[in-house]
């Protein structure tokens, strides 16, 4: 079994990184931590094989606790999972050793996909003797960085996903699934499709929305 500490300051977002790995077989949860400082008392007391690092903690930085981390000498691999999109923060990831790179929002098959290329490499390197050539490395490095994908659902489109997104991190109060039809040009009940889409990938959170006169109108925020 790969056994992995989940990083994330987020409660809800960091349960649903934990249900997402324990789902994948192979792998277990060692431990979930809401801290860089946790992380770092973690992986002193206890052997992980993969850290799962937002990069956004409440006391330090994601790429500081990876530095503390090859510093120290722990032997464990990486994979950050944030939703900093910046290029130059993901040639910083790659500078620090992080194993891949994983953008929020996404879906379990996203990080299923992500697991299981991070196993079969595992598998390889793990493996006792010496590679063959330069094509079994290669191999290997491709095993763990393969091409990318798209998981979402039937009739989602990325452009518009992230169109959402842009909306919701504009409003810290979360907006309503007819505030963002509008506001990025779709219907109300395409909105709704990827706000429940974001919501059951563990980015977004329902929180109903009173003032009015019968049902309260729910808003979606992000985590």
């Amino acid at each position: 079994m790969i056994s992995v500490l989940v990083v994330e300051d987020e409660e809800i977002t960091a349960e649903a990184h934990r249900v997402y790995v324990d789902r994948v077989p192979g792998f277990q949860v060692a431990g979930v931590v809401r801290s860089g400082g946790e992380a770092l008392r973690f992986l002193r007391r206890q052997h992980v094989d993969l850290v799962l690092l937002d990069l956004y903690l409440p006391d330090m930085h994601g790429l500081e606790v990876c530095r503390a981390i090859r510093a120290a000498g722990v032997l464990c691999d990486v994979i950050v999972i944030t939703s900093a999109r910046d290029l130059s923060m993901v040639r910083s990831a790659v500078s620090v050793g992080v194993a891949q790179y994983v953008l929020k929002p996404f879906t379990f098959a996203a990080l299923n996909e992500k697991l299981r290329q991070y196993a079969k490499f595992r598998s390889t390197v793990d493996a006792p003797g010496e590679a063959s050539g330069q094509g079994e490395v290669d191999d290997m490095l491709a095993a763990l960085r393969g091409p990318a994908r798209s998981h979402l659902p039937k009739g989602l489109t990325r452009p518009t996903l992230e169109a959402v997104v842009a909306e919701l991190r504009g409003a810290s109060d979360g907006l309503s699934a007819t505030a963002v039809a509008t506001s990025v040009g779709v219907s109300r009940v395409t909105a709704r499709r990827y706000l429940e889409h974001l919501t059951e990938s563990g980015v977004t959170r329902r929180l109903p929305q009173y003032g009015g006169i019968g049902r309260p109108e729910l808003v979606y925020q992000l985590i």
